[in-house]
């Protein structure tokens, strides 16, 4: 079996675990963070209060998620969606009626995944302990994007990559910029 098959198997298997999954308890907190992370209210939310609470630390944290998870934005819904064309999974596989509410646009990559983990990791190095608290709302949302049908786990996973890719740009792009901007190298 080639790779491909291998993760479009995995993708199968795990996809329709996580869809049957019948505990209302979790179904319903998986649905709340989504809905409260959905057009990217929680991570603007959480920037807001790290502004406001963090002092300097707070602004520097806030603006480097607020940065990273544009460049998630953009380069997953903007660029790769556009690119992949990859159907959600078949709604014949979800038992619950989440499955209506799902977009139209390509599965791959979670747009959703990006966002969350593009602000956790830029967040996490400026402030470590507000970046481990967004990790818990940034898993549950990538975990929910399968458990409701909207995505496969290599949608996620992508998505998660694209979100670290992310945050790496944003924390790192501006220092690069500045450095060659002061100091052009003469060659």
């Amino acid at each position: 079996m080639d790779w491909s098959a291998g993760v479009r198997d995995g993708d199968r298997r795990v996809t329709k675990r996580m869809v049957s999954w019948d505990r209302p308890g979790l179904v319903r907190s998986l649905s709340a963070v989504e809905e409260a992370a959905e057009a990217t209210k929680l991570w603007c939310g959480a920037a807001v209060a790290m502004a406001w609470l963090g002092g300097r630390r707070g602004r520097t944290a806030a603006a480097a998620g607020l940065a990273a998870m544009a460049v998630a934005q953009l380069a997953s819904n903007g660029v790769c969606k556009q690119l992949a064309d990859r159907p959600r999974p078949p709604k014949e596989w979800v038992p619950h009626s989440e499955v209506e509410d799902r977009p139209d646009s390509s599965s791959l990559p979670s747009g959703h995944t990006a966002a969350a983990v593009a602000f956790t990791a830029a967040v996490a190095p400026s402030w470590p302990l507000v970046g481990a608290i967004c990790a818990v709302p940034a898993v549950t949302v990538a975990v929910e994007r399968v458990q409701s049908g909207a995505h496969y786990p290599s949608d996620v996973a992508v998505g998660a990559s694209i979100g670290l890719a992310s945050a790496w740009l944003a924390r790192h792009v501006p220092g690069l910029l500045l450095h060659h901007v002061i100091s052009p190298s003469c060659g």
